[in-house]
Order: structure tokens, then C-alpha cells, then sequence
């Protein structure tokens, strides 16, 4: 039986695509889905096609910088398209790719439990911040 080295299993370890090892690329996308604004933008998406203007006024609170950085990573990463229209005012629709909308089930998940247990989250930060 061969032996490994720590270099030859980093080695293995990136190629199995583990979250846990650092430089893992499946490692920076969960860190792009866990961002706020990402799971916002694709929760609005996620009823159809929308235009930028239509995100915005959509997603409370979101800067016009945060927003139009988290679609260009969307579209980079592929779970977003992005369609021109040529007129006058250029239109810009932003819709959901087949890769972001199987990312829907779990998104919408994520959003349902954030909705429903908010309340036992804030009385939980309650009694740990009254012992702080």
C-alpha cells in the first residue's frame, strides 16, 4: 500500500471538489449563495423574467452597486442570463438559467425556514445577548 504525501492528498482533495479544503472552487460559490442579495435576487427571479429597475424597486434596502455586482456574478457563474433589447431606452431582462432554477428548490427553502423561524432566531439572540 502507497503512502501520500500532505501535497499529493490537497492534491486529491481538490479534485474530489471538498468545501472543506480552502482552495476548493465549490468553496467560493457556496460563499456567493450565501450572500444575502444573491438568494434575494434569485427569490425574485424565480417568478419569472425581470427588468433591472423591476429588481430594485423588488429587493428593499439594495444599493444599485450591490445589485448590479450580484447579477454580473450570477450571470458569471451562469445561474442568470442577461437579454438586451435594443430600443431606446435600452431594455434589460434578467431571467433565471435551467442551472439557477435547480437551485430554486433549495434558495426557496432557505428563505421559507428564514421566514417562519425568525421569531424563535430573535428570542434565542435575546436571552444570549441578556447573558452577554
Amino acid at each position: 500500500m502507497a503512502t501520500t504525501t500532505a501535497a499529493q492528498r490537497r492534491d486529491q482533495a481538490r479534485l474530489a471538489f471538498d468545501a472543506y479544503f480552502a482552495e476548493c472552487p465549490s468553496r467560493k460559490l457556496l460563499d456567493r449563495l450565501s450572500d444575502k442579495w444573491v438568494t434575494l435576487v434569485l427569490s425574485a427571479l424565480a417568478r419569472g423574467e425581470c427588468r433591472y429597475s423591476d429588481l430594485a424597486r423588488r429587493i428593499a434596502g439594495v444599493s444599485q452597486k450591490m445589485l448590479t455586482q450580484t447579477l454580473r456574478g450570477l450571470e458569471r457563474d451562469g445561474l442568470v442570463a442577461r437579454r438586451v433589447t435594443p430600443q431606446v431606452p435600452v431594455r434589460v431582462d434578467y431571467a433565471l438559467t435551467p442551472l439557477g432554477e435547480s437551485l430554486m428548490p433549495l434558495v426557496a427553502a432557505i428563505k421559507s425556514w428564514a421566514e417562519e423561524y425568525i421569531e424563535d432566531v430573535e428570542a434565542a439572540r435575546e436571552r444570549y445577548d441578556a447573558t452577554a
